[in-house]
């Protein structure tokens, strides 16, 4: 296990010796709100970009529903025929950047969430550490009404005009520590600032959101194969929450799996996916963007792997409040 998995579990579990890293938090915290202030009496400057732009975000490290939420709203958006363009950061991809994602992009060059937006929803999105740069690059090649910052929440060089903050209460803030200490990136006062989305099954807010399990696939298509909840499988996850990729599979009936973690955002290799005997993979579907290009270069592998596909799913209340703050901001819905 990994330093890094390790950390990971310690705050999940809330341990006792997290205490030690203490000192760091405190550092962490003291230049995140040096950094902040700068930018806010305008000694370090920030970028406004043409028109609005809307952070998803979280203030917690690892999975919070984020990714599934930006692809619904993005669908939501075109439904409502608003012109919508994305960015994100492309943690993981190698660049050069900005890169243009399209349909063929591969995860090592542009990141794994960005390919499974794209994948999703085929909307126009940019990726790279200069949140300038990428919009400049989106708006030369498209008109658009917003811009979606995937993550981003505490780049402050980016000005912006709407911010949602997903809140996973599965995982809720943990020992409401910041970083290392805990897995809060700023603090819960943070959360007083922005629109917050409640991710949970029984939500106590009106604002509030859900996974819903679409059918299982097979990434290695056998079309005469049918899923099977009986089978044993090995679950292979590279995610920043894999308890909640257990949950789900726990809901769906498949209780026999062995778990195999991988740290987010995971460079896969043909050796992780090799066991001992010929049992299915199953595994979510950031991963598979990141296992197809895997399987393409090793035609030889036979193994099947399963996908498990999540929608994010809204409660009204969501769509009130998105309409009024898009109106506040000139922009037009139909």
């Amino acid at each position: 296990m990994s330093v890094a998995q390790i950390i990971q579990d310690a705050w999940n579990k809330q341990a006792k010796w997290l205490i030690v890293f203490r000192p760091l938090s405190i550092l962490y915290r003291s230049v995140s709100m040096l950094n902040h202030k700068l930018y806010q009496a305008g000694i370090k400057s920030s970028y406004t970009a043409p028109l609005p732009v809307m952070v998803i975000g979280n203030i917690t490290v690892g999975g919070s529903g984020k990714t599934p939420l930006l692809i619904h709203l993005v669908d939501y958006l075109e439904s409502i025929n608003v012109r919508v363009g994305v960015i994100s950061r492309g943690y993981g991809g190698k660049g050069p950047f900005p890169a243009y994602v399209d349909v063929n992009s591969e995860p090592n060059e542009v990141g794994d969430e960005p390919c499974l937006i794209v994948q999703s929803t085929a909307v126009p999105m940019v990726v790279g550490a200069n949140r300038q740069e990428n919009i400049e690059l989106l708006l030369s090649r498209h008109e658009l009404d917003l811009i979606i910052s995937d993550d981003g929440l505490q780049h402050y060089a980016l000005n912006r005009q709407l911010e949602w903050i997903v809140l996973d209460n599965n995982r809720g803030l943990g020992n409401e520590k910041i970083l290392p200490e805990g897995y809060l990136r700023e603090p819960k006062s943070r959360l007083d600032t922005a629109t917050v989305i409640e991710h949970a099954a029984h939500p106590q807010s009106h604002l509030n959101m859900h996974l819903e399990v679409s059918s299982p696939y097979l990434l290695n298509a056998k079309t005469d194969t049918l899923f099977d909840i009986n089978q044993d499988y090995y679950a292979v996850v590279g995610i920043g929450y894999p308890q909640r990729f257990y949950k789900t599979l726990q809901s769906l009936g498949v209780t026999q799996f062995q778990c195999h973690e991988f740290p987010d955002h995971h460079d896969y290799e043909i050796q992780d996916l090799q066991f001992e005997d010929a049992n299915p993979i199953i595994t979510t579907e950031k991963d598979a963007v990141k296992l197809l290009p895997l399987l393409k270069k090793n035609p030889n592998f036979k193994r099947e792997i399963w996908v498990i596909p999540v929608e994010a799913v809204l409660s009204t209340p969501c769509y009130a409040l998105l309409n009024d703050q898009l109106k506040e901001l000139g922009i037009q819905i139909h």
